[in-house]
């Protein structure tokens, strides 16, 4: 009877405790440098049951929070010989539930993997709007929101598939390296198509595809030499995260008291970062207001957090054989647990590049977050950030080919931007653009003129740092983003979907007005690829004059002389004024031509048009 009631009674309250439901994350590997692992165990109450490891494998420490569905238990994998252990969840000494680990086998030389650096291109792409491969994920059932490609800020139906589908057109137009915006399960009721509310950090958007089939675009980019950059991030996660509906602790995300749903949205000021005189509401209200109702702002301030964000961050990369991050709204986050961040990372792999978005307009408050900055130094703060986009170069190009030339006005602005390259510690090490998935389209700003996309990709294809074209401008795709709002910016490629009245993916049936765009593209980034000079040499420039800006690119083995002419009229230059530079060289070879230039006197170049010469 003893035995009866006692089985009874565990019975009853084992009711009460639901099996192991998560463990994430969910395998390791061993042999990394830093040996310790958290692993996070979520469970109905099973922080009121005891956690042991099979063949008495020691736990380091068992976490428990505010939230007994949650345990966090840490564990030394160099003192762990076997590949695969149990998890074992007990009640009075009963096991309940097990969970199986496996300790992967990481690839050969997975520690000193190459990155993208500034002899790649990088060609970012919104995975929903540029091909669709598998029309029967369009819409899946776990997931809110359905395929509707009638809607402009809905799901469109573009997948990984789409994209391998794709790479030879992405090859032969001469980009190396692939930046899609972020591909994991965002389950957010509506506008889900761009991927920054995101609501499960290790699994693939079924609509996109699963983890293997982002393996496999990992797998097919190397087959041809290119690379894959996983946009991160760690700021805000999605409302509907499974995290973020059951906290394991009040202060997971950032939380303002009396507010509705602990809401308040941030005032996006991050100069407040290391501005002396700020107020500490004003810095509050930055970092830790949120981006928005649907994306809570996450805490990395809290240790379980901040390791959860290194370790999920550590296992893409070895899941998926990632060569590089870029990670978004990076001066929102809690700026001393990035750099903790930052640096777990590459002391991992000391050779990752991870790009931060810092969407600031000076080069002294963006060149503050590359690592080793003096800027940052000054503040007592190193971001072990390796790289920065170049906002202000953004910035300023749309304003120098639109203005009036002046003292202060066109193309001075250009000239002006790599005055202060002084101040970025690794100057080759940063993002060049002129736009992405957040900014109003070029060909838009200029009306479809091939003459402005010519000057522009021809700046960030030849000044220093790693160029990054935005999915599109190449067959020069348009978009109102003031009048129609983000979801025009990001059109479907054409072509993408089998029912497309046209494919620009395919050269020959591009139109005229397309293939201009494209035949430029191609030209000039194929011929970058294997141009160490204007990877890493050196620059010198000269003062813009009637519209037109000289700069020279050099090493110890050459020299690339690049004209770019805003000019509305064709320009003559005396070249005597470059004699420096020039050092007696007479020839030249047009770049994109190949024709042979006789540099005697003087130099003509036609009107609004760039000019790329390997002197010999």
């Amino acid at each position: 009877m003893k035995k009866i009631i006692s089985l009874s009674l565990f019975l009853i309250f084992s009711m009460v405790f639901s099996q192991i439901q998560r463990v994430e994350p969910a395998f390791w590997w061993k042999g990394m440098k830093n040996p310790e692992l958290q692993i996070l165990l979520y469970g109905k109450n099973i922080a009121n049951s005891q956690i042991e490891l099979s063949d008495n494998i020691q736990i380091k420490n068992i976490q428990k929070v505010e939230n007994p569905n949650y345990v966090f238990i840490t564990i030394n994998t160099n003192e762990i010989n076997s590949e695969r252990f149990k998890i074992n969840q007990k009640i009075n000494n009963k096991v309940v539930a097990s969970y199986n680990y496996e300790l992967k086998t990481r690839k050969l030389n997975s520690a000193n993997r190459e990155s993208y650096t500034s002899k790649d291109v990088m060609y970012l792409i919104m995975p929903d709007r540029f091909a669709n491969g598998d029309e029967s994920n369009d819409s899946v059932p776990q997931l809110t929101e359905k395929a509707n490609r009638k809607d402009r800020n809905g799901r469109h139906g573009g997948d990984l598939k789409g994209i391998i589908n794709n790479l030879d057109y992405l090859q032969n137009l001469g980009a190396t390296t692939l930046w899609l915006t972020p591909v994991c399960e965002d389950n957010e009721p509506r506008t889900t198509y761009h991927g920054y509310a995101q609501t499960d950090l290790y699994k693939i958007d079924a609509r996109y595809g699963t983890n293997e089939d982002y393996q496999k675009l990992s797998q097919e980019l190397k087959k041809r030499k290119m690379k894959l950059v996983m946009d991160y991030v760690t700021n805000h996660w999605g409302a509907s995260h499974w995290l973020i509906k059951d906290l394991p602790t009040k202060d997971w995300i950032h939380w303002f008291e009396g507010e509705p749903n602990g809401f308040k949205r941030s005032n996006y000021k991050t100069t407040t970062q290391f501005d002396t005189n700020a107020s500490d509401i004003d810095k509050k209200l930055a970092l830790d207001g949120w981006f928005d109702t649907s994306m809570p702002d996450i805490n990395q301030s809290n240790p379980l957090v901040l390791n959860y964000l290194i370790q999920n961050a550590i296992w893409w990369i070895e899941f998926a054989d990632l060569d590089g991050y870029r990670v978004d709204t990076y001066p929102y986050n809690d700026k001393e647990a990035m750099a903790k961040w930052a640096k777990a990372i590459t002391d991992e792999y000391p050779n990752f590049n991870i790009v931060g978005e810092a969407w600031l307009y000076t080069a002294a408050q963006v060149s503050a977050w590359q690592k080793d900055s003096k800027i940052g130094e000054a503040a007592n703060y190193n971001s072990n950030l390796p790289s920065v986009m170049d906002f202000m170069l953004y910035s300023e190009l749309p304003k120098a080919l639109n203005e009036k030339e002046g003292w202060d006005t066109g193309m001075i602005k250009l000239y002006n931007v790599f005055t202060s390259d002084f101040l970025y510690p690794d100057v080759n090490n940063i993002l060049v653009f002129f736009e992405n998935h957040d900014t109003e389209r070029w060909n838009e700003i200029f009306n479809g003129n091939p003459e402005a996309y010519k000057l522009a990709l021809t700046l960030i294809s030849t000044v220093r740092g790693i160029p990054q074209i935005y999915y599109g401008s190449e067959i020069g795709m348009r978009g109102d983003k003031p009048k129609l709002g983000d979801g025009d910016i990001r059109r479907d490629f054409p072509g993408g979907w089998k029912n497309d009245s046209q494919n620009a993916f395919n050269p020959a049936t591009q139109t005229k007005e397309q293939k201009e765009f494209y035949d430029f593209t191609q030209k000039i980034l194929n011929w970058r690829k294997n141009n160490d000079i204007i990877h890493t040499g050196k620059t010198k420039h000269y003062l813009p004059e009637n519209g037109v800006y000289v700069y020279f690119r050099y090493n110890e083995k050459g020299s690339v002389m690049v004209v770019l002419n805003n000019n509305e009229k064709e320009q003559t230059l005396n070249l005597k004024r470059f004699a420096e530079s020039l050092k007696g060289v007479t020839k030249a070879k047009d770049a994109l031509s190949g024709q042979e230039i006789l540099l005697d006197a003087n130099l003509t170049v036609p009107a609004k048009s760039p000019l790329i010469l390997e002197l010999k």
